[in-house]
């Protein structure tokens, strides 16, 4: 009975929390090679190409159309995990992780596209009037033949599906369920919520500490941006905010504004080609804003204006309590 206990929740009658954050990883990688393979069939793709791919990181940014086939891939099995997650073990209907698409739900969105644009402007204006960058090229593609619109496209779609899936696992089913199990009575709900966005945001920042370029100091700012991604989760209980502000974040910072996002190169089709310069503590140097000082302020700047716009758009500021309650059954 004991042992039962360690795995079963008898008061809400299902698995308790790591045993579900687990079980969910174990549907996302089976779904992941199982998408793979298939999308590996229909495009015809070899074996090696994807290894390149996955283990290449020049070979990776090279190649457009098999970094944009992975990310469709990686895409549809984490939206597909996290919907059968929710039904087996969470019993949550997958709206309930932070898609229900109300009319403040898309207006939220749509402040966080903007808001994300801003903030990485912000971040161009500032080193160029420094003179941290040099402009070398607009409308600039590689894609030879093709025009920049169509080429434009490819990394568009690309971190739309990042903004989506990334949210969707890191905010949406992690935070969600640490809030969930970290609920004890010692805690109380603000505590479980305050604890399970500093946990999911530590991850976050580590599982960027692998990428090329990476340091201590991308590390904790990337720890930060994944507060700062959080917020608009912990205030509203919806990923409308993370959402919009990871897409034009990383959109911006690669392809508008021709900077590398996380130590990769997304820069090859980008509206301003430039040369980065200054001091690398504050502009990041080879992995981008983020790993810069100046990344740091426009999170921090961005955190405020999100506090602002939650604030006037629901007339209070405090976590989302629904965030550490689980869902209610029937009988």
């Amino acid at each position: 009975m004991i042992l039962l206990h360690i795995f079963w929740n008898p008061r809400e009658r299902r698995l308790r929390m790591l045993w579900r954050l687990l079980g969910q990883l174990v549907v996302l990688m089976l779904l992941t090679v199982a998408l793979t393979v298939f999308a590996m069939i229909v495009t015809g793709l070899s074996s090696y190409a994807v290894g390149e791919a996955l283990f290449d990181t020049e070979v990776f940014s090279a190649s457009a159309s098999l970094m944009l086939t992975g990310t469709l891939v990686t895409t549809a099995a984490a939206l597909a995990s996290v919907w059968v997650a929710g039904r087996l073990l969470d019993r949550r209907p997958f709206a309930g992780f932070g898609f229900h698409l109300s009319c403040m739900w898309w207006q939220d969105l749509a402040f966080g596209l903007v808001l994300g644009a801003l903030l990485m402007t912000a971040v161009f204006l500032v080193e160029w009037a420094a003179g941290w960058i040099t402009l070398s090229g607009f409308f600039r593609t590689e894609s030879s033949g093709e025009p920049f619109v169509l080429a434009f496209l490819t990394p568009l779609l690309l971190f739309i599906c990042v903004g989506i899936y990334e949210e969707t696992l890191m905010r949406g089913y992690l935070l969600r369920n640490l809030s969930e199990g970290l609920h004890l009575s010692w805690m109380g709900r603000r505590g479980a919520i305050l604890a399970a966005w500093l946990i999911s945001s530590i991850i976050f920042g580590v599982l960027h500490a692998v990428n090329p370029n990476a340091s201590w100091m991308s590390t904790f700012n990337l720890v930060v941006a994944g507060l700062f991604l959080g917020l608009g989760y912990v205030l509203t209980g919806e990923l409308a905010l993370p959402i919009g502000l990871h897409i034009t974040w990383n959109l911006f910072q690669g392809n508008v504004y021709g900077f590398p996002v996380s130590g990769v190169a997304f820069n090859r089709t980008t509206v301003i080609a430039v040369v980065q310069g200054g001091p690398d503590w504050v502009t990041g140097g080879a992995f981008g804003p983020e790993a810069g000082l100046i990344g740091l302020l426009a999170t921090l700047l961005g955190g405020a204006l999100t506090v602002v716009w939650v604030r006037r758009r629901r007339g209070m500021l405090t976590f989302d309590p629904s965030l550490a309650q689980p869902p209610q059954r029937e009988g």
